[in-house]
């Protein structure tokens, strides 16, 4: 079996292992991720369908996305590098009694074992937190079946979005903990569609995620300046 260089920053996972226990508080550091969630769910819901199909999300974390995809009758495998998300994402799960396949494990590592083995992979503000996205890219191309979909989100690299995604949500209106991310690792959608391509993936579409922080409401439009959602697809003839 190949082994992979683990595609992980240990700062970024500690800093996720240190607020793992407020996952699920819907007023508390994650309250953004619980307001985009029905966004992001909808994209995925509309374009791929859920019932009944294999999805992996990668960087599931507390399991969010998810819980939400398993409860519109997906079968969920949802991975990370963070232990203490994890555990939460379990223990919420039992609570719910609702059923996802949580694992510690790398993307790379399960393209390895399980390639061609998903509906629909996820991967949902994580690409912005690893040292190199486009080998993330890579695994979730060998892990979708071919004619499958891969649904990404992430953020844009601009002054737009320095000012509101790291200023403004970060240091002015207290969304999320100081140092959340990191500006240089933003993502233009240039760059992430032509990624997709080079690892064999189509892109299908790209929608901007606008956030209202006081009404605590998101919404889906074409102004991909700050956060977007992309949608590819691994062609039907591609191989394993």
């Amino acid at each position: 079996m190949t082994r992979h260089t683990p595609n992980v920053d240990p700062a970024e996972l500690a800093k996720f292992e240190s607020m793992a226990h407020r996952w699920w508080d819907p007023d508390g550091e994650f309250r953004a991720l619980h307001d985009l969630n029905p966004v992001r769910l909808a994209w995925v819901q509309e374009r791929a369908g859920l019932f009944g199909k294999r999805v992996l999300d990668v960087g599931c974390g507390g399991g969010i996305l998810a819980e939400a995809m398993a409860d519109r009758g997906a079968r969920v495998v949802g991975i990370d590098l963070a232990e203490g998300p994890l555990d939460v994402a379990r223990l919420h799960a039992l609570e719910r009694r609702i059923e996802v396949d949580y694992r510690l494990a790398a993307a790379e590592a399960v393209a390895e074992s399980e390639p061609g083995a998903f509906d629909v992979v996820t991967c949902m503000e994580l690409l912005e937190h690893v040292p190199d996205p486009a080998a993330t890219l890579a695994a979730c191309a060998r892990l979708v079946k071919p004619g499958g979909h891969v649904f990404l989100s992430t953020l844009n690299r601009n002054a737009k979005s320095y000012l509101l995604a790291v200023l403004g949500a970060e240091y002015v209106l207290g969304l999320l903990p100081r140092g959340t991310h990191e500006y240089a690792r933003f993502i233009r959608p240039s760059e992430l569609t032509r990624w997709l391509r080079q690892v064999g993936l189509e892109p299908v579409a790209i929608a901007g995620v606008r956030y209202n922080p006081f009404t605590h409401r998101a919404t889906l439009g074409s102004d991909v300046d700050v956060n977007y959602l992309a949608h590819a697809r691994r062609p039907d003839d591609a191989g394993p």
